[in-house]
């Protein structure tokens, strides 16, 4: 355990940061998940909104700095590709 007051500051401050990050990650995998799901079930409408709302929350997330700008292009792309494939 930290001893020094900024020391523990730090860690307070890095905790707070781990749980919104994990926050953010997790919405992102969910909105994911929809859009997989809508694939699967060969919604293809349901699958293009799902893309929409998937791709704004990758986009958010990277904007808050919890995801590089070459992840969330990676994600998006491969979301989108998989959408356009379900003809």
């Amino acid at each position: 355990m930290a001893n020094i007051k900024s020391a523990k500051k730090r860690i307070l401050v890095s905790n707070a940061n781990a749980e919104r990050n994990k926050a953010i990650k997790s919405g992102v995998k969910t909105s994911v998940k929809k859009v997989y799901s809508a694939i699967e079930a060969g919604d293809k409408k349901a699958a293009a909104e799902a893309l929409v709302e998937a791709t704004a929350t990758i986009d958010k997330a990277t904007s808050k700095g919890v995801y590089h700008k070459n992840t969330s292009s990676r994600k998006v792309s491969r979301l989108s590709k998989a959408v356009n494939q379900m003809a």
